[in-house]
């Protein structure tokens, strides 16, 4: 029911979302759009942006209509908000024409606080001619990334979202993203309109997350070390660049006791669909994915997200990672990086259909992040770096935790250079090492490349560091795979510089076996934190919760969250008002599963 628009928002917060206090810059945004102003607001996954819509749409009169662009996320969300007894529904391909028609009319009627929909569907003539029939309390426009040609999300359908603003010119807009530079933000108030728009930037920091990043060797192999180590029967999200690979790591994580379970396009819609749900309605599962698995999923306790190949930009990197630990408890940001990974991203930014202006962005993005993954120190500064936003060393990740050597590597890079010269910008790294540390292999002596001057030049530098040496050269700049000769490493121009002893070459050394085990994670709302007996009612709350979300056809974290399932073993309150004092409880929920929750810890 919507609610007394004189009602304070922070009542409201607390009774209907059970959170005793707003964050950041939740409160000025709820204030903002509620009196009628538009908005950009960017704040990172877990950062609570939904409230920010949410919340006005129950201040104030008509319904808010929400732009989501992924069928998971509407539902989920959707499905959260009834729980807590908001009027909420969404308009979408799932519905037979019999569904839709009934929220159709609860639209016209006002019988909707919030209704979600997909852009698709918003740009249809008969969608607009329907809003201009009901009244309309806001619009916000999700993942409003998505407008950016040059992001990792591109929708095209997003373009036209203007039409907003041209037809209901007195509804405020809120545009929500989780991530974007500044680029990307000139782009979406273009594109959207929103010039007149209130700019809300919360700190992309995510402390929660400890980012980890490791020179691939046998990259399954240390997949599967991180995971038993310190990840053991969480859930956690695995990404590969292709489907193939995807099948080959679930298949094979699964040889190994981990319920791992693949996901992508591929697939057949009746599996991926059952392989998501599984997902969100069971603990533990792990899901090895192509980057088209996430963006719609809510699932707030995710432990850790891996990455097995290199993702295209620091805006994806950091889409993918946030997915973790959404419940602002510790989690995990892992990815295995090595040579092949660079080549293969420039080869794909070189065979893409897009003008030398999309591939020019494309590389420069690439080139932030292979900054990122080289780099000697915090993460974390980087990769805020990246956003324009300062900050000091975090403490909490793997360059601050264990940090990397570094070394002189001019003079091997000078070697390296000289041998790509010497052999005539023809061959990739593996046969360069050969010739640098001597090895008289059938290729090497057909090639004749034993006769030159460079050959066994390097034998006193191991191959895992000659791999490490031509990986960073790439990185750098200085060296450049030729994707017409199978990944063979050309000069730059920049690298003439080096070879004149013009410059000074600064490397990371590569990471002894034993350094790749990442640091234990700390532990957040999990029996591990907890006494024995409170451990025991935990599990005890867990399992009431899988059942309860079973017989409602529901993901178990729209019951609740792990965090306050956490909070009530811990507390064992003994009357609802103690139940009631523990966020993420509101007075619905309350009503609905208190008595059952009491007796359960009572037994």
């Amino acid at each position: 029911m919507k609610q007394d628009v004189t009602d304070a928002p922070l009542h409201i917060l607390t009774t209907v979302f059970g959170h005793p206090a707003f964050r950041g810059a939740q409160q000025e945004i709820v204030s903002h759009i509620t009196s009628g102003g538009d908005a950009l607001v960017l704040m990172p996954t877990g950062g609570g942006k939904s409230l920010c819509y949410q919340l006005p749409a129950l201040l104030r009169e008509g319904t808010a209509l929400v732009v989501s662009p992924l069928i998971a996320l509407m539902q989920d969300q959707v499905a959260a908000l009834k729980q807590l007894g908001v009027r909420a529904a969404f308009l979408n391909s799932t519905l037979d024409g019999q569904q839709a028609n009934a929220v159709e009319r609860s639209l016209r009627n006002g019988e909707l606080d919030l209704l979600y929909v997909a852009p698709e569907r918003l740009m249809m003539p008969r969608m607009l001619e329907l809003l201009h029939e009901s009244r309309i309390a806001l619009f916000a426009i999700d993942e409003a990334h998505c407008v950016s040609q040059w992001g990792h999300d591109f929708r095209p359908e997003y373009l036209q979202l203007s039409v907003l603003h041209e037809q209901f010119p007195e509804v405020p807009r809120i545009a929500l993203t989780a991530t974007a530079d500044p680029q990307t933000r000139d782009e979406i108030i273009t594109r959207l309109a929103l010039t007149e728009a209130r700019i809300f930037v919360s700190s992309f920091d995510r402390p929660n997350i400890r980012y980890t990043i490791v020179d691939k060797n046998e990259a399954r192999a240390q997949l599967l070390r991180f995971i038993k180590e310190d990840h053991a029967g969480d859930a956690g999200i695995v990404y590969c660049l292709s489907r193939k690979k995807v099948d080959e790591t679930a298949a094979w994580l699964a040889t190994y006791g981990i319920r791992a379970l693949p996901y992508h396009a591929g697939m057949d819609t009746a599996a991926r669909a059952k392989h998501q749900a599984r997902f969100q309605q069971e603990d533990g599962i792990v899901v090895v994915a192509t980057i088209a698995f996430g963006m719609g999923i809510d699932k707030p306790d995710v432990r850790f997200v891996a990455h097995l190949d290199l993702p295209k930009s620091i805006e994806g990197y950091y889409q993918e990672t946030g997915r973790a630990g959404r419940d602002g408890t510790p989690a995990d940001a892992w990815m295995a990086y090595g040579l092949g990974d660079v080549v293969q991203q420039q080869r794909m930014i070189d065979m893409s259909d897009g003008g030398e202006v999309f591939k020019r962005v494309l590389r420069t993005k690439l080139d932030a992040l292979l900054g990122l993954c080289e780099s000697a120190g915090c993460r974390r500064v980087r990769l805020l770096d990246y956003f324009g936003e300062p900050s000091t060393p975090c403490g909490n990740c793997d360059n601050c935790v264990e940090p990397p050597e570094t070394w002189d590597a001019t003079e091997a890079a000078r070697k390296a250079l000289s041998c790509i010269y010497r052999t005539g910008q023809r061959f990739g790294a593996v046969h360069l090492i050969d010739v640098l540390r001597g090895k008289t292999t059938e290729r090497i002596t057909q090639w004749g490349h034993d006769k030159l001057t460079v050959f066994g030049i390097g034998a006193d530098i191991d191959e895992a560091t000659w791999r490490n040496v031509f990986r960073q050269l790439v990185a750098l700049s200085y060296a450049s795979p030729d994707h017409e000769a199978y990944g063979a490493l050309q000069l730059t121009d920049a690298s003439r510089a080096v070879l004149k002893g013009e410059v000074n070459v600064e490397m990371r050394r590569v990471a002894p076996a034993r350094k790749e085990k990442s640091v234990k994670v700390r532990r957040g709302a999990s029996s591990s934190t907890l006494s024995p007996p409170n451990a025991a009612l935990l599990d005890k709350l867990k399992d009431w919760r899988f059942v309860e979300a079973q017989s409602q056809s529901v993901p178990a974290f729209v019951i609740f969250h792990d965090s306050t399932l956490a909070g009530i073993a811990s507390a064992n309150p003994k009357t609802l008002n103690e139940l009631a004092e523990i966020s993420g409880i509101g007075a619905k929920k309350l009503e609905r599963y208190g008595a059952a929750i009491l007796a359960l810890l009572h037994d």
